[in-house]
């Protein structure tokens, strides 16, 4: 399993972390379908894969959700399937109309097809573009998750520019 960014907590040994143990409970059958498994091929943000992103967004989601006594398992499944689509939304010829408004709607679609989604979930993937998608999200819950997913990929592209800029020789004066 990847480790979600920033985090130091070891993902392929949760039972040192019962925290960890409980976040794997939540999500451990989604992560373990080959259409989500599918989200590792494809980019998201910079060269952080669409998968690790997800894990980045879930992963926080539950923690927000989980100290503040909200619905966490839901934050946790909605915010690995959140961007569950497979086209690159960086090419227009993929696209019907405006990705950010589109693909929450795609990602719904798909996630349906694997499991069963409660409203909070379903709420929380059709909104996490707002205010892209107009109308606000419902939860609590779907908040979290679209804060989440904008301090996440904030997070990606920055972690990725300082760790270029890091592997560049110090300039001597």
């Amino acid at each position: 399993m990847h480790k979600a960014i920033g985090s130091k907590k070891d993902f392929n040994r949760p039972d040192e972390d019962s925290l960890l143990a409980e976040y794997k409970a939540c999500v451990e059958d989604l992560l373990a379908h080959d259409m989500v498994q599918k989200m590792d091929n494809h980019v998201q943000h910079c060269e952080t894969s669409r998968l690790q992103h997800s894990i980045n967004v879930s992963y926080y989601s539950f923690l927000i959700c989980y100290r503040m006594g909200w619905d966490y398992r839901s934050a946790a499944r909605a915010g690995l399937l959140h961007d569950l689509f497979f086209y690159d939304w960086r090419t227009k010829k993929s696209l019907r109309t405006n990705h950010a408004a589109w693909h929450p709607r795609v990602a719904y679609d798909n996630a349906k097809k694997i499991t069963e989604l409660n409203k909070v979930e379903k709420d929380a993937i059709l909104k996490h573009m707002w205010p892209c998608t107009l109308v606000p999200p419902r939860y609590v819950e779907s908040y979290v998750l679209t804060c989440v997913d904008k301090v996440s990929a904030v997070m990606e592209v920055v972690e990725k520019k300082f760790a270029k800029r890091a592997k560049r020789p110090a300039v001597q004066s």
